[in-house]
């Protein structure tokens, strides 16, 4: 089997205890307050991501060079963070992912002003087609949207505005600012919120709270692995079979069925999300590939990014490292 193959099926693996880490989210999500699930797992998640950050070996202090752009990342990053867990404990799992998925497209839209991004008609198209899945999916005017409708939206949203500041400004800010800034935000706001939100948790839940933290470091390793055995290309669609894991532990678990809208309104976002990808792959007039070069997993805010564990051949034009 080749290295490429290998990859791909590590890739598949990686989105596969993703999609695991989510199913105890949704779990524990019935229970407790999103802001005490964030606090937990962000706070579970520290001696992991303190272990990774050991082979930072750069003298220098934790300032930012870019103090505006790494607030409004952490912002953002939280945001993110608590909405996409929200979305998960009040909404079917596939719908979410459904939802989450316009990520990518959305990414492509807002590197026009922010990278000074250059798309095609094409890729414009293939945009807006996604975007109009996401109204399949929801189906205003025929379905009662909820508030965990808008969480998904704006995690989407959110979470593509954080990773393009990444491939704004991570060229020059070190990997530890862009780690831990925003999980000490998360700690901190989320700790804020604990004294009236708070349910004291049984053993059992902790523990399951420890394994959402140690779900996301594995799968992050299995990415990272999967991206420096595989170009982007063949790893980067791979996220879209969470919507096949979502659909078989919904089933399972949680009693969820699949409607058409839901079905029909998926396969339109994951092929234009696909059809984004191959076209940055080609080139497309594009120097920057912002959503070839968008690595980390959306909505966890306990796990690393990836870009300094992967290998410089495979981190996108002139070997660079601003990736997220």
């Amino acid at each position: 089997m080749s290295a490429s193959l290998r990859g791909s099926f590590l890739a598949l693996l990686a989105f596969g205890i993703f999609a695991t880490h989510d199913v105890i989210i949704k779990y524990l999500g019935g229970s407790y307050a999103p802001f005490q699930i964030v606090f937990f797992s962000v706070l579970f998640g520290f001696p992991f991501v303190t272990f990774m950050l050991l082979r930072d070996a750069a003298e220098a202090n934790l300032i930012p060079k870019h103090p505006w752009w790494i607030a409004s990342r952490t912002l953002a990053a939280v945001i993110t963070g608590f909405c996409a867990f929200y979305a998960f404990s009040v909404l079917p799992l596939a719908q979410t992912y459904a939802i989450l998925f316009a990520s990518p497209l959305l990414i492509t839209l807002l590197a026009i002003p922010m990278l000074g991004e250059k798309v095609g008609w094409r890729r414009t198209l293939a945009v807006f087609v996604g975007l109009g899945g996401v109204l399949v999916v929801l189906q205003p005017g025929q379905t009662e949207l909820a508030l965990g409708h808008a969480a998904a939206l704006v995690a989407a949203i959110c979470g593509a505005f954080a990773s393009l500041v990444v491939r704004k400004i991570g060229r020059e800010e070190r990997s530890v600012v862009l780690i831990l800034y925003p999980m000490v935000a998360n700690f901190i706001l989320m700790g804020a919120a604990m004294p009236f939100v708070y349910q004291p948790m049984p053993g059992l839940d902790l523990g399951a709270l420890a394994v959402i933290a140690a779900l996301a470091l594995l799968a992050t390793f299995c990415l990272i692995r999967a991206y420096n055995m595989a170009s982007a290309v063949m790893v980067a669609p791979m996220q879209y079979s969470q919507i096949l894991w979502a659909t078989l532990f919904g089933v399972l678990l949680f009693d969820e069925g699949l409607n058409w809208a839901t079905v029909t309104g998926s396969a339109i976002i994951i092929a234009s999300g696909i059809y984004i990808v191959l076209r940055e792959d080609k080139g497309g007039g594009s120097a920057n590939t912002p959503v070839l070069r968008t690595r980390s997993r959306l909505g966890t805010p306990g796990g690393p990014r990836i870009a300094p564990f992967v290998n410089d051949e495979n981190r996108g034009p002139q070997g660079s490292t601003d990736t997220e």
